[in-house]
Parts: C-alpha cells; structure tokens; sequence
C-alpha cells in the first residue's frame, strides 16, 4: 500500500502532513467524503470500517467485508471517484465483537475476520487484540495483546496473493477508553507514557519477528496511543500539547512509525493541526461526521416543519425517538436519564449512538420521505441560511446545490475541512 507508506515517509522525514481516517458506514458520509476528497485533490481518501460494523456474522451493518467494499466502490463509481485513489481499511479488528466467547474460540473467529477483510481489498489493518474474552483476566496482560495481534497479521499475510506493492499495512496498540467514545464523564485523561508507547512497539516488533513477520512488521506505520483527547456524552476533552511532548518525541527516532489518534472528534481545527505537527499523523474521526449528519437531518426536519403541511411530512425526528426508545439496545448501556433528560441524550449524546439507528427501515423510509418532500418544493434561501448556514455558504458558493441530500453533504464537509487542513497545512 504504498501511498500511505510514501504518506508516513514523508512525515517522518519532517513534512506536517497526515492521513484523514473516516470510520462511517453511512451513504451520505461516505458520499460527503469522496465528494470533498475530489474537491480538495486529495490523494489518498481512507474510509474505514469497525469490527463491530462489518464482520463476518455482518455486524450491526448487516455487510461482510466484501459488502462494504462493494457498497463504497458503488458510490466512489456513483460520483466519479477513482479507485485508486481510495484506501478501505478495518478498524480494531480483533476479537471485540466476540468478547463473550472464550479466548480460543473469539481469537479464531477475528482469525477468519481479519482474513476476510484482506481478500475483501482491505489495505490498512488496526489489529486490536485489547480486549479481555470471557476467560481472560481483566485487563489482558500486554503480552498477551501483543501475542494476539501478531497472530492476526499472520492469518492477514496468508490471506493476501496480490503484488508487494499493494500488500496490506497495519497499525498496532489501543486507546482507552472504549471505541466510539466514553461511556462516562470525563475530566482529564492521562497521556500514554513514552516508556509505554515505546514497549508496545518493542514487543510487538519481537513477537511479529518471532513469528517469521519481518516483512509484514515493515509495514506496520503506526501504533495507536491516547495523547490526551477524547468525548463523552457533553464535554470535549480538548488536546494539549505541553501534555504530549514527551510522547510525541518518543516516537521521532522509531523507523517507520507514526501515532494514529482516535476519538479525535469534535476537536478544533487548531487542535487537529497541532496532533498532526506533533507525529499524531494518522487523525480517527467517526462520531464526529455522524453527529454533523444528524445535525443536518434534523435542520431539514425543522425545515420541513416550515413548508410541509402536517399530514404529509415525514417527522424523521419523531420517528426516529420513537425507534430508539423501541430498540433501546444500542443505547441502554451508555445512557441512564429519563424523561426529556434522556431524549436529549438520544439526540445530542457526542457519542452519537443514534449513529446505529439509521439503517432501521422506519427512520430509512422517513428520511426519504423528508428528501422526497423538500425536492417538491422551493427551499427558501432564508430558511436554508437559518437552519444550514455552513451548508447555505457552500451552495451560494456553487460547491453544493440546494438539494436535500447535497446540504447534508455540504454539513457534514464542513468537518471534514478541519481535517484536510491539518493534514495538508501547505495546501
């Protein structure tokens, strides 16, 4: 894979440049980031997917692998994107989706998981080996971790045939705490050691050559650690970087290797500017383009309110509440208030569960009734300035029209410019 090799080289040769990760498996996000790839000349765009997203069982997507590949690459066909300018990769692949299963058993399903997401033309693989199986010892000791996750690169080298130059890559270690945001409230997190993100690399290194994975340790380019940012339900946790100064130098004389920070969302465009300048080079956004493309529907829900007579709109907000509170299962965990209390934190949680209700058919056919509704209609200027202003700009600017689906579009880009702009701060 080697415009992301040529991507880490780079960095690591002084340039303040990065690699945008978006983890999403929702049409219009996707769409919003090949459309906003091709309009900032990127030349790479990596979207990803989750363990927990796509898997063999089909995750809560209902897609394997290949599905994933198949829906991304209908789109990118869909608005012109060239292939080979697009990079899939899967995101903690490991056991995490089987955590309820013993070691043995978990380990070989993320086995056939990583396997598969490699034959599907995955090329960036986060193996995560983290979490502790139903006879594990909380928490797994790290050689364990690191035992693990060489064994998945294993099962990901036997799975490739393709040439050397398109064989995969991988990013080693976790974040703490949990992917998709905290479960908790937060105050302040503690930044890995450098001692810690140096033996992580160390005993990952050993192991994949114990293994006989010299080659594919070559291609490992990132590990990932916590630099001090992170999201609950209502607060941002903002990076500092006099915090990481320490880490971020840790990693300068490592060949090869840069950080990945996730749980990025909602960070500033300074912030994600200073990561980047910091060998943070690799920025996880997923939340964080979910939670813009909610904020969008709802605009266009309100502003349906405006121009739709009640009996024929399509009351996504509505219908959405009313499936979350059917199908509490995604949210019961992490959410605990009642009442309007708890509604708000269906809507507005920066977790952004709601994320997981788009696919349910109710919410699907509502959003296409809302879109099908507003295409009947003169949007306002007015309205559209009120409820999308960032959108709004973008179309009186010709870089969306005032199309339904290209305001979100237009909303959810406007995330993803703070991101291009920190991994391409010369641009």
């Amino acid at each position: 894979m080697q415009p992301i090799l040529d991507m880490v080289m780079r960095h690591k040769a002084g340039e303040p440049i990065g690699l945008t990760s978006v983890c999403s498996a929702h049409p219009l996000v996707i769409e919003a980031t090949l459309r906003h790839a091709l309009a900032t000349g990127q030349s790479i765009t990596l979207v990803e997917a989750t363990s927990n997203q796509v898997n063999q069982d089909g995750g809560y997507t209902g897609m394997v692998p290949a599905d994933f590949r198949d829906f991304v690459r209908a789109i990118a066909d869909r608005v012109g994107f060239p292939l080979d300018r697009l990079v899939l990769g899967g995101d903690h692949l490991g056991p995490n989706a089987w955590t309820a299963l013993p070691a043995a058993e978990a380990m070989a399903k993320a086995e056939v998981l990583v396997a598969d997401y490699v034959r599907a033309g995955f090329r960036k693989i986060h193996l995560d080996c983290s979490m502790s199986c139903a006879d594990d010892p909380v928490p797994l000791p790290e050689t364990t971790i690191a035992d693990r996750a060489a064994r998945l690169a294993r099962a990901c080298e036997d799975a490739f045939t393709g040439d050397a130059d398109d064989a995969p890559v991988y990013v080693i270690g976790t974040e703490v705490p949990v992917p998709g945001g905290a479960a908790e409230d937060l105050e302040e997190l503690a930044v890995t050691t450098p001692e810690a993100a140096i033996a992580t690399v160390d005993m990952h290194r050993d192991l994949f050559r114990d293994r006989g994975l010299s080659a594919a340790w070559d291609r490992v380019i990132a590990t990932v650690v916590q630099p001090g940012v992170e999201f609950d339900h209502d607060k941002v946790v903002e990076y500092r970087p006099d915090r990481a100064t320490a880490l971020s130098r840790a990693i300068e004389p490592v060949d090869h290797l840069v950080f990945e920070a996730h749980s990025t969302d909602y960070q500033t465009a300074a912030g994600l500017a200073a990561l980047v300048r910091d060998h943070f080079a690799i920025l996880k956004v997923g939340p964080g383009v979910t939670f813009a493309l909610r904020e969008a529907l709802w605009a266009l829900d309100a502003i349906e309110a405006e121009l739709v007579a009640p009996e024929r709109r399509a009351g996504l907000r509505r219908v959405t509440l009313e499936r979350m509170h059917a199908e509490p299962k995604n949210w019961r965990k992490y959410y605990h208030e009642s009442g309007d209390a708890l509604d708000l934190q269906l809507q507005y949680s920066l977790s952004d569960r709601i994320r997981y209700y788009w696919p349910d058919p109710a919410i699907a056919n509502a959003q296409e009734t809302l879109f099908a509704n507003l295409r009947e209609v003169k949007l306002p200027l007015a309205l559209v300035s009120q409820y999308l202003p960032l959108a709004y700009l973008a179309a009186r600017d010709g870089r969306a029209s005032f199309d339904p689906a290209e305001l979100v579009m237009a909303h959810v880009g406007a995330t993803l410019d703070a991101y291009h702009g920190a991994c391409h701060p010369n641009v």
